[in-house]
């Protein structure tokens, strides 16, 4: 049976502040064939590096297949996402989660179209992203190939300023847990719900709400994903959703699953994923 493991990796000082989460993934061949393969969402934007075998996505009618030794950005993802090595093989893949207000300072692109999207970063700024890929086939270690992306990243950190009302409504949403509504957001900011939706679509590819929701549903996976039982936090539900119903739609929009398909089934790689 195929092993697998996140390993996570302190992000430099100066990215720190943009970066969720910064590991390596690493498996000894393709997942199992029981477990859903599944990723969740959670609100954050991928940077992946693979320097071993490749890896296949899977989100809703479209697959994904990013090479060895490729760059790859995945924009803001609302739908389950199925995920697995491209060869039966030994995998490694650095992975740099950024946060939903990271992504922005770092790539000039537009978001909106890359939104349930995987894309190489040669196709978006060429021969630019060429020079470290090859700079990463060539480096002779992990944590040269660790240096590098982080070094690329600072230097294009450089590139792009803050925009501190858009900064303020994601903390604002990150620290209530999704449970604020734009109508909020506008009586804090100032801005209109149509002026704040404009500067979303801008630098996220989606609205607050859209936001809103993953976060909070995230609240809810990263509980699940320890194990216990849903009985033991069932009043915590409707402190994030209005009735049953609500959350059930939730659950069924990021998972792919009913909550009972999902409890029978083998879901390794998703909750080591949001527990690691």
């Amino acid at each position: 049976m195929s092993q697998f493991s996140f390993i996570p990796i302190f992000p430099h000082p100066i990215l720190r502040p943009y970066i969720a989460k910064m590991y390596v993934f690493k498996s000894n061949g393709r997942l199992p064939v029981m477990d859903n393969k599944l990723i969740v969402p959670n609100a954050n934007f991928k940077l992946t590096y693979t320097w071993l075998n490749g890896i296949v996505a899977k989100i809703g009618d479209k697959t994904f297949d990013q090479s060895e030794n490729q760059i790859s950005l995945s924009g803001l993802i609302d739908r389950p996402v199925l995920l697995d090595p491209k060869k039966d093989s030994r995998t490694g893949t650095i992975i740099i989660e950024f946060n939903p207000f990271g992504a922005y300072r770092f790539f000039h692109l537009s978001f909106t179209e890359l939104k349930n999207q995987i894309i190489e970063l040669s196709d978006l700024f060429g021969n630019h992203v060429n020079e470290i890929q090859t700079q990463l086939t060539n480096s002779n270690s992990l944590k040269q190939k660790v240096d590098l992306l982080q070094i690329f990243l600072i230097k294009q950190l450089d590139k792009t300023s803050p925009d501190p009302i858009f900064d303020y409504c994601i903390k604002r949403i990150l620290v209530a847990k999704g449970v604020v509504t734009v109508a909020k957001l506008e009586k804090e900011t100032g801005y209109s719900s149509r002026w704040l939706h404009t500067k979303f679509t801008e630098h996220l590819g989606s609205g607050p709400k859209n936001l809103a929701e993953i976060v909070r549903f995230k609240q809810f996976y990263k509980t699940y994903s320890t194990g216990i039982d849903i009985h033991q936090f069932k009043d915590q539900i409707y402190q994030y959703y209005h009735d049953q119903s609500h959350f059930i739609r939730a659950f069924k929009r990021f998972t792919g699953f009913t909550l009972t398909d999902l409890q029978n089934s083998t879901n390794e790689l998703a909750t080591k994923h949001y527990t690691s």
